[in-house]
């Protein structure tokens, strides 16, 4: 039951490589648009997922089910919250790097981090638990640093290269481009200084470092589903 966790600075491709390391482990893929998605489909009853067998629901609906018992959970044991229903689990996870990260000093913030902490903390938790899970971001090689079977990996890539797949991918001119990848490098940066107090792009951090400006993204996923099931076998 390997868990990877995946970080990497915009554009190094931690998407790309991440998917395809879920697709060599025969597993899933979890990036914040995956987890916004399942938390959309809250609205559908318990009553319906319960009627349909869980192993033939996609990997969102059944997210959307592991969500709806986090919510749960919470409300029985007395720790629901007003903004924890669907529309504020959804409006929660959907929060940026960069608005996470920024310092506002208010009570109201505070309030907002922790319940930001508590919740990726606990739905990480969980998707470790599941087979053959690969985790984009989120502080998720943090989460779950002391994982015996967890596998970190960190991409990064030069500026230049990063700007220039970045302008690709988007539609945009490189000079536009310069300005959002070092707006989207500060953000990430600040979020994990100030939720968990890390350099993020402190190699100690990860089991793997991969350029892939020297490694195409199929052989950088290559290499990551080999060591996960490496780590996985040692930490059996």
């Amino acid at each position: 039951m390997p868990a990877v966790t995946l970080s990497g600075t915009i554009g190094s491709g931690a998407r790309e490589v991440g998917l395809r390391v879920a697709e060599l482990l025969g597993g899933d893929y979890v990036d914040q648009q995956i987890m916004v998605d399942a938390a959309r489909r809250l609205g559908v009853s318990t009553e319906t997922v319960a009627e349909r067998d869980e192993r033939c629901l996609g990997f969102r609906e059944r997210m959307a089910h592991m969500l709806r018992s986090f919510l749960e959970r919470s409300a029985a044991a007395g720790a629901g919250d007003p903004l924890m229903g669907s529309g504020g689990l959804e409006m929660l996870l959907g929060r940026t790097y960069t608005d996470l990260g920024a310092d506002v000093g208010s009570d109201e913030q505070e309030l907002d981090d922790s319940l930001y902490t508590k919740t990726i903390t606990v739905i990480i938790q969980d998707l470790s638990q599941r087979d053959n899970i690969v985790i984009l971001g989120r502080g998720s090689q943090m989460i779950l640093k002391d994982l015996p079977h967890a596998l970190h990996a960190l991409t990064l890539a030069p500026l230049d290269l990063r700007i220039q797949r970045y302008a690709q991918r988007e539609g945009i001119t490189p000079e536009e481009a310069c300005k959002k990848v070092q707006e989207l490098d500060r953000g990430r940066i600040a979020f994990h200084r100030k939720f968990f107090k890390v350099d993020v792009n402190d190699p100690s951090l990860y089991d793997l470092v991969i350029d892939t400006s020297r490694l195409p993204y199929p052989a950088a996923a290559e290499v990551i589903a080999l060591a996960a099931r490496a780590k996985k076998s040692e930490a059996s």
